[in-house]
């Protein structure tokens, strides 16, 4: 099952089709808004658009799943799972996977950043990997 795509968040999954990191920043602070809402929680500005990121990141928390509990992670077991830090504002976090890394090599504060895999046959979703490939 693939995600829902609506007003509230098109911009995040359509960016994603197109290889981009793209949040909800506000037109009158330039404050980025996430998990997506109709209100700036700096500004109380009304005035939001989606915006692109670097897709750099650090690695704040995460953990490894060893159930699968969508039928799509079943060949996927074990898969880490991870709040990441983006580096465009302090205390802005994103849940996702992180690929391309093994437990023992992760490091809190470790410099990550974005990739994109198919979720389905014609769906990206954005996960995070090691930065400059460097494990």
């Amino acid at each position: 099952m693939l995600p829902h795509v609506d007003a509230s968040n098109d911009f995040f999954w359509n960016g994603a089709q197109e290889h981009k990191l793209v949040l909800l920043c506000c037109e009158s602070c330039g404050h980025f808004v996430h998990l997506p809402r109709p209100v700036c929680s700096n500004c109380q500005s009304m005035k939001l658009s989606g915006k692109q990121l670097s897709g750099k990141a650090t690695l704040y928390s995460y953990t490894v799943a060893n159930k699968a509990f969508h039928p799509y992670y079943v060949d996927k077991i074990p898969y880490l799972i991870a709040t990441v830090e983006l580096v465009e504002q302090p205390d802005l976090m994103l849940q996702t996977n992180l690929v391309d890394v093994d437990e023992k090599d992760l490091k809190f504060d470790m410099e990550l950043e974005v990739d994109f895999r198919p979720l389905g046959d014609s769906f990206l979703v954005p996960v995070f990997k090691p930065a400059g490939g460097a494990k």
